[in-house]
């Protein structure tokens, strides 16, 4: 990520982002995923017009009535937060998160989850979006397919209450079909 990129979010979400700073009476930290983490941060080649969050540790109902669909914010800039109910991240997301545009706002703060928690937080969803956002990191971010099957065994799998194996053969298709070091997650060994 460039300096620039680093200290300004694009436009129209820098305007966005400002007044949102400003209305804001007190903290929020934004744990985001989805569109707007692949465009900003890895220049996924997509316009995006919400930015969708799996957290908001001081605050998500603030921002659901300042920033969400339909909201004010939303009506002036065209670009809107989104809480997404469908995802499951890896336990230890938290740990490895990196902060956006650290020095921008005053109560507003955004943090983004690595590429690898990035990835798994489509399992559960596993639409053909998503599949095509996988398939677009594996292809412009160095990544270890062991890595990725050994944090979905370890901090994801045991949180699914149900679909196991359901979510097991999306994990091993990401592998089979966008890695080069293909890896098979029921024995844990790699080829190649």
């Amino acid at each position: 990520m460039s300096n620039s990129a680093a200290e300004n979010p694009p436009q129209p979400w820098a305007a966005f982002f400002d007044e949102l700073d400003c209305l804001l009476e007190e903290p929020v930290q934004l744990h985001c995923v989805g569109g707007f983490v692949l465009t900003t941060v890895y220049q996924l080649p997509r316009v995006t017009g919400d930015c969708d969050y799996v957290a908001a540790p001081g605050g998500w109902t603030q921002l659901e009535a300042l920033a969400g669909p339909n909201s004010p914010l939303h009506k002036k800039h065209k670009v809107y937060l989104q809480r997404v109910s469908l995802t499951t991240m890896p336990e230890n997301y938290q740990s490895r998160l990196s902060e956006l545009f650290p020095t921008r706002f005053k109560r507003f703060r955004i943090f983004v989850p690595d590429v690898y928690d990035l990835i798994l937080s489509k399992v559960e969803r596993n639409s053909p979006k998503d599949n095509e956002d996988v398939q677009y990191l594996v292809r412009t971010v160095p990544l270890e397919s062991a890595l990725l099957r050994d944090r979905y065994r370890e901090e994801q799998r045991p949180y699914f209450l149900s679909r196991h194996d359901w979510h097991d053969k999306t994990v091993q298709m990401w592998i089979d079909a966008y890695f080069h070091d293909t890896t098979d997650l029921s024995s844990g060994t790699g080829q190649g």
